[in-house]
């Protein structure tokens, strides 16, 4: 009885050790979140929390898009330029046709629409390039990072696009969202402002992109892709398409990004996004996907993406300097992967 009442123990161990990994980021923040509101004046207070949707929206709505790319074996390091490159496009539109006559708000849908059109087509050229050609993902996306970049420069001449915009159109990057009464009276009532519209499209695509990846035939098909091509080929999967519509679905989040980062600022700028790419790889990555292909959650990313706008404000209230923020940042990412790679190891 002894013996087995030990290796029951050791069992029950193992299971929570287990459970511990699986849900890391899920305790890790929790424990986060408790100490800054233990120690941090004004942490727990609604505009607080408003301002870090707000600030980590923007990315983490691209974040979803790379987790469909990373999940099905691959990467996209151009999406920061895709950012920069809709709003100028969609600046320049308002500024030059408007000159012509057109109307403001039929210049901008305009801009919009060859902005989306842009999308469709570098994600083609990523997923024709990377399964046609075998080019490497790295490579191939690197080049258009690039590309992209002295395009947006090219477009706006080297200088900001400013104050071109319909109203509208900085409503979708610093309009609120009104809450309704009887919500802020079960929130304790007073002044609470409303719900940043930025913070409401990224519920949004996380649903879309949660229904799509874990509810659709696409979606699993993407998994499969990511954790062995040659198997997903062979049960009948198209690879190529499957990996063409992940390359269009980061590339479309990137733009409408792009469309709320240029409202926000009421500008076109070809510096806007630099180095986005690896901020929606963090999140990507600290919320459990793995870069090898084949594993990841949706939610994942989500928690992930407040865990970053976490550890930010946190540090900013905390008046930590922004060399300092970086380094937390690179080794907040390494134990990520640590942890994922210890989690592979333990199921094995």
């Amino acid at each position: 009885m002894g013996i087995l009442s030990a290796q029951k123990t050791l069992f029950n161990r193992k299971k929570i050790g287990v459970f511990l990994l699986d849900h890391a980021i899920e305790v890790i923040l929790f424990t986060l979140i408790l100490a800054l509101a233990l120690g941090v004046n004004n942490f727990m207070t609604w505009s607080n929390w408003m301002n870090i949707l707000r600030a980590n929206s923007l990315k983490g709505v691209i974040a979803f898009g790379m987790t469909m790319v990373i999940v099905a074996g691959l990467i996209d390091l151009s999406i920061g330029s895709t950012v920069a490159l809709a709003g100028v496009i969609t600046a320049r539109c308002c500024r030059d046709l408007t000159a012509g006559g057109m109307d403001l708000t039929t210049a901008c849908l305009i801009g919009m629409g060859l902005s989306l059109v842009m999308a469709l087509v570098i994600g083609w050229f990523h997923g024709f390039f990377q399964h046609r050609a075998g080019m490497p993902p790295f490579i191939v996306t690197l080049v258009t990072l690039n590309a992209l970049y002295g395009l947006a420069g090219m477009v706006s001449e080297g200088f900001p696009i400013a104050n071109q915009f319909p109203d509208w159109f900085n409503f979708l990057g610093g309009g609120r969202i009104p809450i309704p009464g009887w919500i802020v009276n079960l929130l304790g009532g007073g002044k609470i402002d409303g719900i940043p519209v930025p913070a409401v499209v990224l519920i949004v695509s996380f649903f879309i992109v949660w229904y799509f990846m874990g509810y659709t035939t696409t979606g699993r098909a993407i998994y499969a892709t990511g954790g062995n091509p040659e198997s997903a080929r062979l049960s009948g999967i198209n690879v190529g398409r499957t990996k063409m519509i992940c390359f269009i679905a980061v590339q479309i989040l990137a733009v409408i990004s792009g469309f709320m980062t240029s409202g926000q600022l009421l500008a076109g700028s070809f510096s806007f996004g630099r180095g986005w790419e690896l901020d929606a790889i963090a999140a990507t990555v600290i919320g459990g996907t793995s870069m090898n292909g084949g594993i990841g959650k949706v939610w994942g990313t989500l928690l992930g993406v407040i865990f970053m706008g976490v550890i930010s404000n946190g540090m900013t209230l905390l008046n930590f300097d922004i060399y300092t923020q970086y380094v937390v940042r690179g080794f907040i990412m390494f134990l990520a992967v640590l942890i994922s790679s210890y989690q592979a190891q333990i199921k094995a």
